[in-house]
């Protein structure tokens, strides 16, 4: 069954975009990842090309986030001072990367350095995800405890001038901290279409040093907004949202959410951590050939 997508200007099989989009969310429930970092080079294995495959996933992470940040609201493990902080950083960082944007596309360097700069995230995301998954099941087999990292603040954080007070994450730090962090995640959303919790979490935890019971909710609180405000820049300037492919993906997404979550109860976390770090890793691998691997003919025709 096939579907014109007006904006990618190609047609897709319905069935074979939700299935996609139902594996990212059987991840997401499983490992407890937006997907976002997923999508993007999946979509662009499959053929769409890289704008629109990272403009359209930043509207689908928008979409699955809403149900979590709710959720998380409803418990109170939300810090909303630190998180409209996070989200003024993470807008002042979405101008920022449609800037960038523009300028790749101007020079025709976009696609290049979105599948760049997937290569260098994917990659150290599995390589972490694969030394943790390793050192857990070892700890567990031999019968040690893994020590737990301390909560405490970067070293560079305590030299930031101003210092405001966030109750909620049990906080007395400069807000510029969360600011940079939040711009951060902000371009890193407009250029490649992910939410950025892969970064958000590590960096809440180990560099601001907020307590776990809140990391997560305040995560999602900022991803939902910069995303939001991510999608709206795509569409004014690049107008690369492909609100149909965004659509088929988020539909898929619920959906195997829901099974991801039931199998996450029976498996053991530190084999997850090893399988996700794995499919990852094999996702580089992809990337990087398709960067180097020379196709046998450089110059096509193709017909429309």
């Amino acid at each position: 069954m096939e579907l014109y997508l007006p904006v990618a200007n190609m047609s897709v099989n319905i069935l074979f975009i939700v299935a996609l989009g139902g594996a990212v969310g059987v991840l997401s429930g499983m490992f407890g990842v937006g997907g976002g970092f997923l999508t993007t080079p999946l979509l662009i294995f499959y053929g769409i090309p890289p704008t629109v495959a990272a403009a359209s996933a930043a509207t689908q992470v928008t979409g699955s986030s809403v149900s979590g940040m709710i959720t998380h609201l409803k418990r109170g493990a939300v810090d909303l001072r630190m998180g409209a902080v996070l989200v003024g950083g993470g807008i002042i960082g979405s101008g920022i990367g449609a800037i960038l944007f523009e300028w790749l596309q101007s020079i025709g360097q976009i696609d290049t350095v979105i599948a760049l700069l997937y290569l260098v995230l994917l990659g150290w995301i599995g390589a972490t995800m694969l030394r943790e998954s390793l050192v857990a099941i070892g700890a567990a087999r031999s019968g040690t405890a893994v020590p737990a990292r301390k909560r405490r603040h970067h070293p560079l954080i305590l030299a930031l001038p101003g210092r405001w007070r966030f109750y909620r994450s049990g906080l007395y730090m400069s807000p510029l901290a969360p600011l940079l962090l939040g711009m951060v995640t902000g371009i890193l959303t407009m250029l490649l279409g992910v939410g950025g919790g892969f970064i958000m979490v590590p960096a809440m935890l180990y560099i601001l040093g907020m307590g776990a019971q809140v990391v997560v909710g305040t995560s999602l609180f900022q991803i939902l907004f910069t995303t939001i405000a991510t999608t709206m820049i795509h569409s004014v300037t690049t107008r690369a949202v492909d609100i149909v492919l965004a659509m088929l993906l988020l539909v898929g997404g619920v959906i195997g959410a829901q099974f991801g979550a039931r199998l996450a109860m029976r498996i053991d976390p530190a084999r997850l951590r090893l399988v996700l770090a794995v499919i990852v890793l094999l996702v580089a691998l992809r990337m990087f050939l398709g960067l180097v691997w020379r196709p046998d003919e450089i110059y096509t025709i193709q017909w429309l």
